[in-house]
């Protein structure tokens, strides 16, 4: 993670067009290394598939946290001068489509590198309160919303992958109705109830969860509920996912590209859907 002098000479160069060597003097390019029946949901995808992309492109213009500074890229290499380019990045860990390791919120939890490698590869099920969404900015995954999924589709599979579709992303193009902010500065956008969070993680035998928005709470929520319950429990969460309604309900296969730096929190990850 860049420590905070970092990230803004980032921003100062992206901003300046600082040339490679004021660059790596200025900012030490090195410190950047530093209850259902006996059904239970399909767990295969059909053999055939697509591949969906449930990830947004990061860049300057994407959302971020309140507070937060936006991902920026700096040229420090040049086809023209030496025959490679390459660039300088700096961002937040949790930025973007991005993991949330159990140490974002728990102190001693597993880093992100230490999330097993078989946990990044899941049964994905899409529990869809769009509906709701549209109309109430405080909506939540509840209990009774897994509960009717499983009605519908069967008992959520082992070692399944539960993702909140909200529908948000069609916000995106005006930053201001994707964070929501109220006149106290406060977002509001969906997440997971607490209860619903704590019945996936006691209930049913789940390696993560993942929203649509920029929070796995309810934004404007202030006891993180979802996120404890969730990091709590060893699992680990995915936040701002992308074209979630591009594939169904379920019979999909999700995988996990997250980054493995030592310590880590979370950072910027690619995550596909194999339908």
């Amino acid at each position: 993670m860049c420590s905070p002098r970092i990230v803004r000479v980032a921003h100062e160069a992206a901003a300046e067009g600082v040339s490679r060597r004021a660059w790596l003097g200025a900012a030490g390019l090195g410190a950047l290394a530093a209850i259902a029946g006996p059904a239970v949901a399909s767990a295969v995808p059909d053999s055939g598939g697509a591949v969906v992309d449930l990830t947004h492109t990061l860049s300057a213009d994407l959302p971020v946290w309140p507070g937060n500074l936006p991902f920026a890229s700096v040229p420090v290499a040049w086809h023209e001068n030496g025959g490679f380019e390459q660039h300088a990045l700096a961002f937040w860990e949790h930025t973007g489509t991005h993991i949330d390791a159990p140490l974002h919120r728990v102190a001693g939890g597993a880093s992100v590198d230490r999330i097993a490698a078989e946990d990044l590869v899941a049964p994905l099920v899409v529990i869809d309160i769009s509906a709701r969404a549209a109309a109430d900015a405080d909506a939540a995954v509840t209990v009774s919303d897994i509960e009717q999924w499983e009605a519908a589709h069967g008992r959520i599979p082992d070692r399944a992958f539960v993702a909140m579709y909200s529908g948000w992303e069609g916000r995106l193009a005006n930053a201001g109705a994707f964070l929501n902010l109220d006149g106290e500065g406060r977002p509001h956008a969906p997440g997971f109830g607490a209860a619903a969070a704590q019945f996936l993680v006691s209930q049913r035998s789940i390696v993560g969860a993942g929203v649509d928005t920029l929070s796995l709470d309810l934004a404007a929520g202030k006891d993180y509920g979802a996120h404890t319950a969730f990091l709590g429990a060893g699992r680990y969460g995915v936040e701002m996912l992308a074209n979630l309604a591009q594939v169904p309900p379920t019979g999909v296969r999700l995988v996990v590209g997250a980054p493995k730096h030592a310590g880590g929190t979370g950072g910027p990850c690619r995550v596909l859907a194999l339908t």
